[in-house]
């Protein structure tokens, strides 16, 4: 049976999503919790909608994993072994075609960040990137605006092999309220290290350094420009993903598993 597992973690002390020999992930996490609770001899394998890099935390991250129980009962054994930093919110039946990557049909990601003078607040810390100058708002949004629509995004992505970098970028803006400015990032897709990349862009033109037509120009150039930096990740936190109803599940996985630049 495939259940989907509904969860949020801080991924303070992860090392991002995906396993890795030796260090502490959440992918890991979350397996070898499977395995035991299920009395499993190896691991199942789980895929999730959105791979967040080291430090990057999730509020709605999905997942999927294919296994042979009840999905309350696997609900209630992860949530007594889980450990503090994840929460497993909701384990269900999945409806037939869901994939946790490919049915889905964008991932909203918001960034949190401070130009107060004082820093963020101290319980805050973990999820708030202290700005040293302060940021114009509106320049940032006027920036966003170059970059919104299908584009190629190599500029603001670490490539990987036969990976393609076009993207549809749904919603960039940027709202400031009290001392804190939130920066939400909608997509269908993201590549690595695409939105702290994009963050690094309209921090660059917040600070008054470039105009907005930079970001445009970081665009077209379509490689990566040691102007633009990339954000810290404690920023930032996987907020939502959204799928289709179950009747257009199968045709949103095959419509995501086709390469976007048309090569086979």
């Amino acid at each position: 049976m495939r259940m989907r597992i509904d969860l949020a973690y801080d991924g303070t002390d992860f090392k991002g999503w995906a396993a890795q020999p030796g260090l502490r992930t959440v992918q890991g996490e979350l397996e070898q919790a499977l395995r035991t609770v299920l009395r499993l001899p190896e691991p199942p394998a789980v895929t999730c909608a959105g791979r967040t890099d080291a430090g990057v935390h999730a509020r709605g991250q999905v997942a999927h994993v294919d296994v042979d129980s009840h999905p309350g009962v696997v609900e209630r054994r992860l949530r007594r072994i889980a450990p503090a930093d994840i929460r497993i919110k909701s384990v269900t039946q999945a409806p037939e075609h869901f994939d946790a990557r490919f049915a889905a049909l964008e991932r909203r990601y918001v960034y949190r960040m401070t130009d107060h003078p004082a820093g963020p607040d101290p319980l805050a810390r973990g999820m708030i990137v202290a700005q040293p100058r302060p940021l114009d708002v509106e320049l940032m949004n006027a920036a966003a605006r170059h970059l919104l629509g299908e584009h190629d995004f190599a500029a603001f992505c670490k490539r990987r092999d036969g990976a393609t970098t076009i993207r549809t970028l749904l919603d960039l803006r940027t709202v400031r309220g009290g001392e804190t400015l939130a920066t939400t990032v909608r997509a269908d897709a993201f590549c690595h290290s695409m939105v702290r990349s994009l963050m690094g862009c309209l921090v660059a033109v917040g600070e008054r350094r470039y105009p907005p037509e930079f970001a445009a120009e970081i665009l077209a150039a379509g490689r990566r420009d040691p102007r633009v930096k990339v954000m810290p990740a404690h920023g930032l936190v996987l907020e939502e993903v959204r799928y289709p109803d179950a009747d257009g599940l199968a045709a949103r996985v095959t419509e995501a598993r086709q390469r976007r630049d048309g090569r086979p």
